[in-house]
């Protein structure tokens, strides 16, 4: 499919897709980890404003 938009181009859509993905498994495991860890390090969830808090020392 890729080679049909940017024919001319060396990118091949399989492994970029995959890289993308591993990335993005690895940021959401951090933000899940900062926001509902054991040990979220000051880091929180605001149910009423929709948004990440910290402490002030953070």
């Amino acid at each position: 499919m890729l080679e049909k938009v940017l024919p001319h181009t060396t990118l091949k859509a399989k492994p970029n897709l995959e890289s993308m993905i591993r990335t993005l498994k690895r940021d959401w495991a951090i933000v899940y980890d900062m926001l509902s860890g054991k040990k979220n390090s000051g880091f929180g969830w605001d149910e009423h404003r929709q948004l990440v808090v910290a402490e002030d020392a953070v």
